[in-house]
């Protein structure tokens, strides 16, 4: 067990500060942050370039080191050890909240193993912010950032939450928001939602609304800038259905693959594919079960 005492007096001991920085308003920018910046002994960013044009802005004059995706496995046991030594040092990301999204996650992961203390700043985050303006549910929230690139692996963890009355929040790119909207609609229906972009600068936009009625606005005007997409969780009357056993729970499973080819003329490979997909089943064992048995 480790007790941190965040704030008792002990000008030797190091520590690490997860320092938030704006998202796209500079004077979102605090007072503390400013301070914490200026009398660590090194700032850790993820891009040295990004923060050292902060740094001007706010004449923070102290040593930056880069710490990103590419190289924190080789920078963790220098930043460690340099805490170790009572050095106090400073972790930001591009813009917002460090370790939200973001490798900085890992290397807070090793000061507290370590039993070094991580000090963390409020701050700007785009997650909270969207949440709050969303018009949407604040009583419950899940944060899935950025879902999977891979069809698969995304439609996973969107039927993860299928059933929950948790409000969702997503990360998204504006060149693939339409796919991830789509893939959102196609698992979880034509929901509710808050599409949220450029949070706090000139051309922040919402744009509330259902999937469909989103998506024919992007399909219109476009979407430029990062987005958040704040979504609805599910309804009592939704989790009442998807909590009804399945069509096909009393069937074998050649009876179940049976069933795709008579009533959705499929042929016995799409049939095979989409039982064991029903099922949760290798592909393999499912044909084994359908041809041999």
């Amino acid at each position: 067990m480790f007790i941190q005492q965040s704030f008792r007096s002990n000008d030797e001991a190091g520590c690490l500060y997860l320092v938030p920085t704006p998202i796209g308003n500079l004077q979102d920018m605090t007072y503390r942050a400013v301070d914490v910046l200026k009398g660590v002994n090194v700032i850790a960013a993820e891009d040295t370039r990004h923060t050292k044009k902060l740094c001007h802005v706010f004449s923070i004059d102290t040593p930056l080191i880069s710490y990103h995706e590419h190289n924190k496995k080789e920078r963790e046991n220098y930043l460690v050890e340099r805490v170790k030594s009572g050095e106090k040092i400073a972790l930001v990301s591009d813009a917002g909240m460090p370790a939200i999204s973001d490798p900085g996650s890992d290397l807070v992961a090793r000061f507290t193993a370590e039993g070094l203390s991580v000090i963390a700043l409020p701050g700007a985050n785009a997650a909270l912010t969207a949440l709050i303006a969303s018009g949407l549910s604040t009583d419950e929230f899940t944060f899935l950032g950025f879902l999977n690139r891979k069809k698969k692996e995304r439609e996973t963890t969107l039927k993860r939450w299928q059933a929950s009355l948790s409000t969702l929040i997503l990360y998204e790119a504006p060149h693939r928001l339409k796919e991830t909207l789509e893939a959102v609609r196609e698992v979880l229906g034509n929901r509710q939602i808050a599409l949220c972009r450029e949070i706090t600068k000139q051309y922040e936009t919402f744009v509330r609304g259902r999937i469909e009625e989103v998506l024919s606005h992007i399909e219109q005007e476009g979407i430029k800038g990062e987005c958040v997409i704040i979504l609805s969780g599910a309804t009592e009357e939704e989790i009442e259905q998807l909590q009804e056993a399945p069509w096909w729970e009393s069937l074998s499973i050649k009876e179940h693959v049976q069933a795709y080819i008579d009533d959705e003329e499929m042929i016995s490979k799409d049939a095979i594919k989409r039982t064991a997909e029903d099922r949760g089943l290798k592909k393999r064992d499912v044909y084994q079960k359908y041809h041999i048995n």
